[in-house]
């Protein structure tokens, strides 16, 4: 009789995956190439390796790297009346809306507009906004993703407020900021690398992340735009208009033309900015002139 040891079948790759995820994988990246394996291998489509991703992703950031800057919070005013506060919404479209008392560090609670559609056609005159409020959640800037994300979940918040290292507002982050890190956004032929520069030439203009400080443009083009209103050129054009804009739409600074490419119904993301009366740019000012 012979007695032939035959020799053990590879495991399959999801006999590894299981493995792996009932021991301790070496590391991270191991098991990053086990699920871009099983892509390739057509168990999992580009979609779901995307999410897992995204979900690997979330537990390394901080609400800094996807919250709403102070510059572009789209805000309501306690003492504003009824008509105003329906006005503000509308052209928002949000469904929660942060409330401050007399500056944006002074956040009193937030809005959920279902709230307020009971009023939309009262005539009140005695009319107190503080009474529709939810408590708001103040957060640090510091906060994972991940822990920030089982937060919502288990209070069944949307919205939380972001605070400084001093109690300042630095920003707000909502449930779908978040969520947008594990399923990713639609780009678009205007979008700009995470990891690239915030002004790009191109043809005639140039194209600026709305996250672009103040400071940054200023240096780049020589310019004296103030940052007293905003810190950044997102937030110039929104306090220019008074609201978030919408794409297409264009402001004038100074010498200078900005127009909206990009901007959903939370904030700002690119614009294009062109020169008034077709002047030249001057050239950037280099490291060693502005030290």
């Amino acid at each position: 009789m012979n007695d032939e040891r035959s020799e053990p079948s590879p495991k399959s790759w999801l006999e590894r995956l299981s493995l792996a995820l009932m021991g301790e994988p070496k590391d991270r990246d191991a098991l990053m190439d086990m699920l871009r394996d099983a892509q390739q291998r057509e168990l999992l489509d580009t979609d779901a390796l995307t999410m897992m991703e995204g979900v690997m992703k979330v537990s390394e950031l901080q609400v800094r790297d996807v919250m709403i800057p102070r510059g572009q919070m789209v805000i309501l005013e306690r003492d504003w009346s009824l008509e105003r506060l329906i006005a503000e919404i509308v052209e928002s479209g949000h469904s929660r809306l942060p409330v401050i008392d007399d500056n944006k560090d002074n956040v009193i609670g937030i809005l959920i507009v279902k709230d307020l559609l009971a009023h939309a056609f009262d005539q009140r005159e005695d009319f107190d906004l503080r009474a529709l409020l939810r408590p708001a959640k103040f957060i640090p800037e510091s906060k994972r993703l991940n822990t920030l994300l089982k937060e919502f979940r288990g209070n069944r918040l949307h919205m939380a407020i972001v605070v400084d290292e001093y109690g300042g507002v630095a920003g707000l982050v909502t449930i779908e900021d978040v969520l947008e890190e594990i399923v990713g956004e639609i780009d678009d032929e205007h979008d700009i690398d995470e990891e690239g520069a915030f002004i790009r030439p191109q043809g005639d203009a140039f194209i600026v992340k709305a996250l672009t400080p103040v400071e940054d443009f200023n240096k780049y083009f020589q310019a004296q735009l103030s940052d007293e209103r905003a810190d950044t050129i997102g937030g110039l054009v929104m306090t220019e208009l008074g609201r978030l804009p919408k794409g297409g739409e264009s402001v004038d600074l100074d010498r200078f033309r900005f127009q909206v490419l990009r901007a959903d119904n939370r904030r700002v993301h690119l614009l294009e900015m062109t020169l008034r009366d077709n002047q030249e740019p001057p050239p950037p000012i280099s490291e060693e002139a502005s030290s």
